[in-house]
């Protein structure tokens, strides 16, 4: 039997890389698998051979231990993989194919899917409608940081890349598609951004840098970036953004020194639930980015939420926050008529145009995140550097594809 090694968790603030069972067509038990997908039969799916899986932001919510994640559960939903093994049921896909993995499970077939509200599946998740791999409470599919990872209903779910040559020279970029960027062009097109368009964009980490380059790529005319980290916030000057320090107090008084008028047209919250205050000695508090983007977007104007909120969250700063809930100004978007758009990007509705534009080199998303390549047994290395505020997205490189 093949062997598999993943990255799992083991305790807030520790993941280690660990021996784990060659994956097969039918769901077992496992830490995080909902006892009613045990036994489930995946004929719809493939095995892929780990291509390129990223660390993410909402794994470090996990890391540090900031959900109720168990013990040994193996991380990671961004994927890129090579099929070697197709399931009796699949038609289309072929082995040898290298794909693209959508972080949101869907099974095609229900409303929703068909709806194109792929975020929230209602097949594939027990608990509640949306699924994801190696994410607490979201099914127990088993997470890509690893060697081999099953994917279900793989006709449906995988973005096949054209060209397998073209696909390996621009990987770096084309893993983005699994998560990150089309989680940033959502916020950015839920935010309403358009040719000409003011957009601040409120968290420099991958995907709010994400969401910068979406919004240059739909056409604003100015994108700021705001955190308190400096090396993420030069990441964003990097590729033509204004930025704010919040370490020197609120957005809108420095938004007022780039534009002349402090509000934007459009606002994006790529930071959620770990939100701090504004100044230098600022500490947790949740619900500073959602009301900070209502009182500097302009009255009419939309919010695109991207980032992560939880309904569970045993860190939080209060009984409250520990139960998601959340001190809103909502008086304020009421009376400024704000529209607002959360939850889980629906990647299959836009990873094919962004694949288009990465191939066509329209955009060079790996270049404005920092994209860097790692073996897969220096990922608690790469989980400490992100956590302590690297401008870096760490891309694992389980089987040696990527340079």
């Amino acid at each position: 039997m093949t062997g598999n090694k993943a990255v799992a968790y083991k305790e807030p603030g520790k993941v280690e890389v660990i021996d784990v069972d060659y994956p097969t067509f039918e769901l077992k038990d496992g830490p995080g698998v909902n006892p009613a997908n045990v036994g489930r039969t995946v004929n719809h799916g493939v095995i892929l051979k780990t291509v390129a899986t990223n660390i993410c932001g909402s794994d470090q919510h996990m890391v540090r231990g900031r959900t109720t994640a168990p013990p040994d559960l193996v991380l990671g939903h961004e994927i890129t993989g090579e099929v070697v093994e197709v399931g009796r049921d699949v038609e289309f896909i072929k082995v040898g194919d290298i794909c693209s993995v959508p972080f949101n499970i869907a099974c095609g077939r229900c409303r929703n899917c068909k709806e194109r509200k792929t975020g929230i599946c209602l097949n594939v998740n027990p608990d509640r409608p949306g699924s994801a791999y190696g994410y607490v409470d979201m099914g127990g599919w088993v997470g890509g940081q690893a060697n081999y990872v099953l994917v279900p209903y793989a006709d449906w779910n995988l973005l096949k890349f054209p060209d397998r040559d073209q696909a390996l020279e621009k990987m770096l970029d084309l893993t983005m598609l699994s998560d990150i960027f089309p989680t940033g062009f959502h916020g950015a097109v839920t935010a309403g951004v358009g040719v000409g368009s003011t957009v601040y964009v409120a968290g420099a980490g991958p995907v709010g840098l994400a969401a910068a380059t979406s919004a240059h790529l739909l056409g604003a005319a100015v994108v700021i970036v705001g955190d308190m980290n400096a090396d993420r916030l030069a990441q964003a000057k990097s590729f033509g953004c204004e930025t704010v320090d919040l370490s020197k107090g609120g957005p809108a008084e420095q938004i007022e020194q780039i534009l002349g008028v402090p509000e934007v047209d459009c606002g994006v919250d790529a930071v959620g639930f770990e939100a701090r205050g504004h100044g230098s000695n600022a500490s947790e508090a949740p619900a500073t980015v959602l009301n900070s983007l209502m009182e500097i977007t302009a009255a009419g104007g939309a919010l695109g939420i991207p980032g992560l909120y939880v309904t569970g969250d045993p860190g939080g700063i209060d009984e409250a926050a520990k139960k998601g809930a959340l001190s809103l100004s909502l008086g304020t978007g009421w009376a400024k008529s704000l529209s607002f758009t959360t939850g889980q990007c629906p990647v299959m509705k836009y990873n094919r145009q962004l694949m288009m534009a990465i191939l066509h080199d329209r955009v060079s998303i790996a270049k404005n995140v920092n994209a860097k390549a790692i073996p897969l047994d220096e990922a608690p290395k790469g989980y400490a550097e992100f956590d302590a505020g690297a401008a870096t997205k760490y891309v694992l490189n389980p089987n040696g594809y990527l340079s």
